[in-house]
């Protein structure tokens, strides 16, 4: 299958080009040129499927023109390490815990995925090492470095802004070493995706050398979350006995929207979904987009709901090409909803003492627009994208008691920090870049 740039200034990319580029000459994101719907059989049998056995199926549906069927299994096969949970809250409410993998964030799943495959072009031409530019709010660069760990003929470069984002995280991407370094960047997000997307777009610093994304802007990055959305159903289906062809509502904490595209790209091949609410923090320019058909993107705002913090979501192109521009299909498919820190802390409270769940602040996002978005009769599934306990201070702040640390996260916090300072402007960056 062959890849177009949402910008349609460039010519179509293969599969390859377009993972190992991240983002097209012409500045687009890229995207398939179709989109396999998946039979009819698939969903009638989907609650009988393990997790990966369903996820090759999507990823045959994906990929399968352009690796052979035997090594995308096992990609597929060996980023799907660990389960996906999915949990009554309560009530109608659903949680789909996204955070069982190797950092306790919803991206292991993406991050493990892309640097499977991109280590495998890699390989199949061999010529030389590729450089991995990451912006993150959070847990893209801990999910990122850790997935690309030692990985041979990658080397990553995770930037985050500086002060904005919990210690667990930093720790997560910072005291790894080996093939990982970490740039703070004396900025917001919004500073570091920038300074990701001029490097792209500088031809000194490319010929320099190779270049490429791991943020959702990286097709393989956020395809693969398909993956989890199909395994929800066929969990929802299972635990409540609905028949095949019976659709959730599905809620997706929203950031730089690579989580929701790819479970519209899901719904687009035959997935039954009624409908999906992207749930904003105080970054809400998509929340405003659908109440008004105008995307103003702005700087964003430091939220306790960080990962979520992003003023010019970069997936917001993808969602448009996917409808044709359409403001009405969008709307017709996609509610919003947009919550300040103290609903978010509040919904925290609320749910933990009546449930006994223990929401992240992003899933706390989610969960309150089902709470408020459900109609009589409805169920829904909201996606619960990291551990509690990498917020630790501000959940335990929030609920009043102790939140216990996985051995997962305690390993991290023993590491040191290991960090190059960086400003928000380009030329000190591509200064350091060419010194490498």
């Amino acid at each position: 299958m062959n890849y177009y740039s949402t910008n349609h200034q460039s010519p179509a990319a293969t599969l390859q080009e377009a993972v190992v580029r991240g983002l097209a000459p012409d500045k687009g994101l890229y995207m398939p040129e179709h989109i396999q719907p998946l039979p009819q059989e698939f969903y009638n049998d989907i609650d009988r499927l393990t997790f990966q056995d369903m996820a090759c199926r999507v990823a045959d549906a994906f990929f399968g023109e352009d690796i052979p069927q035997e090594t995308l299994h096992d990609i597929v096969r060996d980023t799907l390490s660990f389960d996906v949970p999915l949990v009554r809250v309560g009530g109608p409410i659903f949680s789909l815990e996204l955070f069982h993998g190797p950092t306790l964030a919803f991206k292991d799943v993406g991050a493990r995925f892309m640097a499977r495959l991109l280590g495998y072009f890699i390989h199949r031409e061999g010529e030389g090492e590729v450089n991995v530019l990451v912006a993150t709010s959070g847990d893209t660069g801990s999910a990122v470095a850790n997935g690309f760990l030692g990985v041979e003929g990658i080397r990553v470069y995770v930037l985050y802004p500086k002060g904005k984002v919990s210690e667990i995280q930093e720790k997560q991407f910072t005291t790894l070493g080996q093939n990982i370094t970490a740039i703070e960047v004396d900025g917001t997000f919004d500073d570091c995706q920038a300074l990701v997307k001029d490097a792209f777009m500088d031809e000194t610093l490319n010929a320099h050398m190779r270049l490429t994304s791991a943020n959702s802007i990286n097709v393989a990055r956020f395809l693969p979350q398909a993956f989890y959305y199909f395994y929800a159903y066929a969990q929802w289906r299972k635990q409540t006995g609905q028949p095949a062809g019976a659709r959730p509502v599905v809620c997706v904490p929203s950031g730089n929207f690579g989580n929701i595209t790819a479970g519209l790209f899901a719904a687009r091949m035959g997935l039954p979904v009624r409908r999906f609410i992207a749930a904003n923090n105080r970054n809400d320019i998509f929340y405003q987009y659908l109440r008004t058909g105008v995307y103003s993107p702005r700087p964003s705002i430091a939220t306790i709901a960080n990962a979520m913090d992003v003023g010019a979501p970069s997936n917001f192109a993808r969602i448009l090409a996917l409808y044709g521009n359409s403001h009405k299909d969008i709307c017709a498919d996609i509610s919003g909803a947009t919550y300040t820190d103290e609903q978010i802390a509040d919904t925290m409270r609320k749910v933990w003492k009546e449930n006994h769940y223990l929401l992240d602040p992003h899933g706390a996002c989610g969960c309150r627009a089902l709470q408020e978005g459900l109609r009589e009769g409805e169920e829904g599934i909201f996606l619960e994208t990291a551990h509690p306990a990498k917020f630790k201070d501000t959940v335990e702040g929030i609920i009043g008691q102790p939140v216990d640390v996985p051995a997962k996260l305690q390993a991290f916090m023993q590491g040191s920090k290991q960090s190059v300072a960086m400003p928000k402007d380009f030329g000190h960056f591509k200064e350091y870049l060419m010194g490498q």
